[in-house]
């Protein structure tokens, strides 16, 4: 990974800036104000007193000067462009996540300015409001884990001290959704599932009483039993999801991010770091599902950089 820093577009301001243009813009300028797409109605500003990268558009109403950074997670930043796209590339592509402090020590910017970005890229991976998941003839699984401790709470026996966090997985595109709800009851749950999966989807879950009314919303449900040892019964299974979870423990990567390199979250700052584990794991399960034509090697860095993330950089920002 040191290696790949090397490419010119983390060392080079002009590089950077060519790589983003290539990006948000693939047919040429287009002004973020009013949409102008025009390449004669819009002037690139040249000379010393114009900044580089600078544009004009030329249309009557609108005549705004832009750069590629406008409306993006860039905007308004100044921390140059090479540090936002090292850390962009450190933090989609690390498996397991990247502490902030391992993050400013690799890239020599402070460590209030690396959680800056890095909490600014986490929010930009939240999916928002996207087309519900599945459809005829797909399965989505859906299941729920615990992790760190609500604010205000004592640690007890059980989870109820915990953070629940339900995530739904689509088995055959490997996205992911997850959310960091209030409690494991239907209540909680089941109106997050309907918002988010077609109902003509076939769901997959374990035991758990909270599922017991997705037959009668869904094409169809079925369940396991993991208390009487049940794990795989057909296709009938939630592994898929619970091997997401290994990562955040996602469950077993999620979790080992969470508890092995971030080891402590605020419910503050909860639903960020999911978004950043639920990005990044659809691009990996999806290697092996034969979707490289749909993610086009989001993580790998070619000669200009790594393709895929087009819509992560238009993000406008929040924070």
């Amino acid at each position: 990974m040191s290696a790949n820093l090397q490419n010119p577009i983390f060392t080079d301001e002009a590089k950077a800036r060519e790589w983003l243009e290539a990006r948000i813009w693939p047919s040429g300028p287009t002004c973020p104000h009013c949409g102008n797409a025009d390449q004669a109605r819009i002037t690139a500003m040249h000379g010393t007193v114009h900044r580089a990268g600078l544009y004009q558009c030329n249309e009557p109403e609108c005549r705004e000067q832009f750069t590629v950074t406008v409306k993006t997670v860039f905007e308004r930043s100044k921390i140059p462009l090479t540090k936002w796209l090292a850390a962009l590339f450190l933090l989609s592509c690390s498996k397991k996540g990247m502490s902030t402090h391992q993050m400013h020590r690799m890239l020599g910017v402070s460590y209030k300015s690396t959680w800056f970005m890095t909490h600014r890229l986490r929010e930009a991976m939240r999916t928002g409001e996207l087309p519900p998941m599945g459809g005829p003839g797909s399965i989505v699984e859906a299941d729920e884990t615990f992790i760190g401790r609500k604010e205000r709470s004592f640690k007890r026996r059980g989870h109820g001290h915990k953070n629940a966090v339900l995530s739904i997985i689509d088995r055959n595109s490997g996205q992911v959704r997850s959310f960091h709800v209030d409690g494991t009851s239907a209540a909680d749950i089941v109106p997050i599932i309907k918002a988010n999966v077609a109902k003509e989807t076939a769901m997959m879950t374990d035991e758990g009483g909270h599922y017991f009314t997705l037959g009668d919303h869904f094409a169809s449900h079925e369940s396991v039993s993991h208390k009487a040892d049940e794990y795989v019964r057909g296709t009938v299974h939630t592994n898929t999801v619970e091997n997401f979870y290994s990562v955040f423990n996602f469950y077993s990567v999620f979790k080992r991010g969470m508890k092995g390199v971030y080891q402590h979250c605020s419910e503050k700052h909860l639903h960020r770091y999911v978004a950043e584990f639920d990005f990044r794991t659809p691009r990996k399960i999806g290697a092996s599902h034969h979707r490289a034509n749909q993610i086009q090697g989001s993580h790998t860095l070619s000669a200009g950089g790594w393709h895929g993330t087009a819509w992560l950089l238009r993000f406008e920002p929040t924070l």
